[in-house]
Order: structure tokens, then sequence, then C-alpha cells
């Protein structure tokens, strides 16, 4: 599973996705959480809007309370048919995360776990497809909310994220508007592992498991 991530400069991040709707605002962080409100791309009125939401999706049936369960990824396996998930996929509520990289543990031989960073070597901003969700709560308010997909790992995943061997659904740009605006079936097949030879991954320091500690560029320096 991906937990957590960066995020690039808003308007280097627009320019990347193709934003036509809209404006990013948010300072860069090197630490992304779950929970946190997070920049997407959308499709409104034929065109990308840039949007905002809460990180871990809440079904629109769940009246604005957050799941028990995680929700910040969803597996390619199951978005159609998982209950917290399925209703967004058959409504084509599918959106495109805002990434400059990502974190995942590797597991080693001893049980103990060290983070690796990952991103792509051709591009500094990358999108990873997601689904989003609107609920409305008790008193008429509504909460928006989204959810990153996972599919199998690719080869260097598999070694990095050796547990579980998943990774985002990391989209190539040709594949924006297909994900955004084509039918379900088109955007079915754009979920799979992205090329191994277009990434990178180096370890880093434990201090990007603290929340407590600076949220700066020296999180993602080599260890």
């Amino acid at each position: 599973m991906c937990g957590k991530y960066i995020l690039a400069q808003a308007a280097k991040a627009e320019r990347a996705l193709g934003i036509r709707r809209g404006r990013w605002d948010y300072p860069p962080s090197y630490r992304v959480l779950p929970t946190e409100q997070v920049p997407v791309a959308v499709m409104a009125g034929g065109e990308r809007e840039a949007a905002m939401m809460r990180w871990g999706l809440i079904p629109w049936w769940a009246q604005g309370v957050p799941l028990k369960a995680s929700t910040i990824n969803a597996t390619v396996e199951r978005i159609a048919s998982a209950p917290s998930y399925r209703d967004a996929w058959n409504r084509g509520q599918r959106c495109i995360f805002a990434m400059g990289g990502f974190y995942e543990p590797h597991v080693n031989a001893d049980g103990t776990r060290e983070p690796f960073f990952l991103r792509l070597v051709n591009a500094e901003v990358f999108g990873v497809a997601g689904l989003w969700e609107r609920a409305r709560r008790d008193d008429g308010s509504h909460v928006f909310s989204c959810t990153l997909i996972t599919v199998p790992a690719n080869r260097l995943l598999a070694e990095v994220h050796n547990e579980k061997q998943r990774m985002p659904a990391i989209l190539a740009e040709s594949d924006y508007e297909a994900w955004l605006a084509g039918g379900n079936d088109a955007a079915q097949a754009l979920l799979k592992p992205y090329p191994d030879e277009l990434m990178t991954a180096w370890r880093v320091s434990r201090r990007v498991n603290s929340p407590k500690l600076p949220n700066d560029a020296s999180l993602i320096e080599r260890s």
C-alpha cells in the first residue's frame, strides 16, 4: 500500500496534470499523510479541474463519517466489487492524484523495516489513478474524499515493497484523458504496473515515519 507521499509545487503540478479549471493552493509537503486534504484532478465541464479532497474515501452512504477500515488505497481487484468503492467506480467518479514521489517500507531479513523513496526518472510530477466520492453529513454539508488505486508491483517495487508487493497505479501522461473521461472498460485497461525502468528508488531515514519531525526536503535524502 501507499501511505505517505510528497507533493511538488502547486504550479508545477497544475502544468503537469493539464489543469484548466481552478487552482491548487497548498504548501509543498515531503510527508503527505492519510486524512489530509490532498490535490487531485477531476473532470468538470469537459476540462480537468483542480480539487482538494480528504485522503481516505468516505462512501456516500456513510453520512460523512469515516469508516473504521482504511480506505486510503483501493486494490484494482476490488474497485468494482467492494462496497466502499464500487459506487464511485460505477458512476465514473475517477480522479488523478498529483505526486512528486512516494514512500514504501522494505522488510529486512531480521524483520526490521526501512523506508524507501520512489519517484519517476523522467518527471518531477506524475499522476496516480484514484476514485472520489461526495458524502452528505447529517447537518447538510458535504465532504469530498478520495482513494488511490493500487496494482501488483513491478520488478522494482517487488524488491522494495517486498511484504505487500503492491504499487500505486501510476498513469502515463498520455492516459490522463482516458482515465478521467473514458468509459470504465477503457479506464480499467490503464490500471497496470508502471514500467520499472522508468522509476528509481533509494533508502531514506526512518525520520519520515515521525510526523512530529520537520516536514522538509531532508526526508528524501539518501540514507
